[in-house]
């Protein structure tokens, strides 16, 4: 059995060459994700409302998990 030493190298070579262009692009995607993703607590800019609770909407108690998944699905959001 003949083994090249020369065709390892190169296997080696390319293993590690994979792994870190694979670990670099995971960094840039997650750099790339997180100035994507929107703050969620900043507070907004213009005429934007920050809506955080349902109380304001007309016509919805507080009531049983049934009523307020009923009116989830009403009202569609």
């Amino acid at each position: 059995m003949i083994v090249s030493l020369r065709r390892w190298f190169e296997r080696i070579k390319f293993m590690i060459m994979f792994a870190l262009f694979t670990y670099v692009l995971y960094h840039l995607f997650s750099y790339v994700s997180a100035w994507v993703e929107p703050h969620k607590y900043r507070q907004p800019e213009g005429r934007a409302v920050k809506a955080f609770t349902h109380e304001d909407v007309p016509g919805f108690d507080n009531g049983t998990f049934k009523d307020r998944l009923r009116f989830f699905y009403w009202y569609g959001e």
